[in-house]
């Protein structure tokens, strides 16, 4: 039986490897063995990134609420712990929309919250 290199697989394999490598500098771009370390490397730092990028959301969220409230006279755990009471269910992205671009609202919101802390 006759040896099989099987070529056009493997050329388009690495075609796709040197395509996702288009713009990295050097020989990471040129050389396959490079171009596929360097290519795995930035799949899982986009992969991660993409995680840490809620996370920074999230915090970013959470400041602002927390700004928006003390200038209410609440703390964001208050806050958050006063519309829980309230069972006024807002998600942080929302809150920290309202609480720069409507303030009054927010200040509607924060006293919703200081009534059902007060009871």
């Amino acid at each position: 039986m006759a040896r099989v290199k099987g070529s056009t697989p493997t050329r388009n394999r690495r075609k796709k490897v040197l395509k996702l490598a288009k713009g990295y500098f050097g020989s990471k771009h040129l050389l396959y063995r490079t171009a596929n370390e360097q290519v795995m490397r930035s799949l899982r730092y986009a992969y991660i990134g993409r995680k840490q990028l809620k996370r920074d959301m999230r915090k970013l969220w959470i400041a602002r609420i927390n700004a928006a409230a003390r200038m209410n006279d609440l703390s964001y755990s208050k806050l958050m712990h006063g519309l829980k009471l309230a069972e006024v269910s807002i998600n942080r992205k929302m809150l920290s929309e309202i609480a720069i671009h409507d303030p009054e609202g927010f200040k509607t919101i924060c006293e919703t919250a200081k009534t059902a802390l007060s009871k």
